[in-house]
């Protein structure tokens, strides 16, 4: 087998059949398996998988268990040399998957792999980051970009050229494929992220054990940015954003910087209501 291609689903039922056949349309020259996890979606896509495609490995949750264990759940079935975890909202054109196992092939130091993700209309996502650092992550937190948006710059990697290949820090979880001895080495991502972090955290993994992370262009795919994180209530994918940097910050930073980081979390939140009063005044006068 040569590519595991693992899609973890939540509410994202249309995304999901498009994204399993733009798969099965576009990649024709591998051997590869197709596994799908459904975090409880409860609004039809089981059914609409195991109907519409019966060659899919399905894992119905009957529980939302998060990206991370979600995804070690198919890694933990899975077969291929290689690994490729793939949101539900990314579009597979054609070939890509055989020329992205091709490329892997070729560079055996690298563990973990991005490549070229596009908008629907050609433009670049930008993908690209530093790992997290606290003065930034503290900005984040203070909601200082939407004042001064230079803050970033940096941990954004705004300078970074995205029609050059490049080792980097980390890449986005979006499309993410892994090298089997990779995991057989680390094992998969790890659970205490419910959701975000994950990757950057897998990406810093992979790199201290030798291996090297690579943003590459020679492949390209679509990225319908952030459909299915989108179904998430605000406040609730606030929280887990907060959760999964203060474990970030507890595994890999001083501890002083995740107890700070918790000090102030309830001061951004304060900030962000007090914006959205003064835009909604601001509003309500034009």
């Amino acid at each position: 087998m040569d590519l595991s291609i693992i899609t973890v689903s939540w509410r994202v039922r249309d995304l999901a059949r498009d994204n399993f056949s733009a798969i099965y349309k576009n990649t024709e020259n591998i051997e590869f398996e197709v596994i799908a996890i459904d975090n409880d979606s409860r609004d039809g896509t089981v059914e609409m998988i195991a109907k519409e495609f019966p060659r899919v490995k399905l894992i119905a949750n009957n529980y939302n268990a998060g990206f991370a264990k979600a995804n070690n759940q198919g890694i933990g079935i899975s077969q291929g040399r290689y690994v490729l975890l793939l949101n539900p909202d990314m579009r597979v054109l054609p070939g890509m998957l055989e020329r992205m196992v091709k490329w892997m092939d070729e560079r055996r130091d690298v563990g973990l792999a991005g490549c070229h993700l596009i908008k629907e209309n050609g433009e670049t996502v930008a993908q690209v980051r530093r790992y997290p650092g606290f003065s930034d992550q503290l900005a984040i937190v203070l909601k200082l970009p939407h004042i001064f948006p230079a803050i970033l710059n940096s941990y954004l990697r705004k300078d970074f050229d995205y029609k050059k290949e490049g080792e980097v820090d980390s890449i986005r979880g979006s499309f993410f494929i892994i090298r089997r001895e990779v995991i057989d080495k680390l094992g998969g991502l790890d659970e205490r992220y419910f959701l975000w972090f994950e990757e950057v955290d897998y990406c810093r993994q992979v790199k201290n054990a030798g291996w090297k992370v690579i943003y590459t262009p020679e492949v390209q795919c679509i990225d319908l940015v952030g459909k299915s994180f989108g179904l998430l209530k605000r406040g609730k994918s606030q929280d887990y954003f907060r959760d999964s940097m203060i474990k970030y910050f507890e595994k890999w930073q001083p501890a002083w910087q995740a107890l700070i980081l918790k000090i102030v979390w309830p001061i951004g939140i304060a900030l962000a209501v007090a914006g959205e009063k003064l835009k909604f005044k601001a509003n309500a006068k034009t």
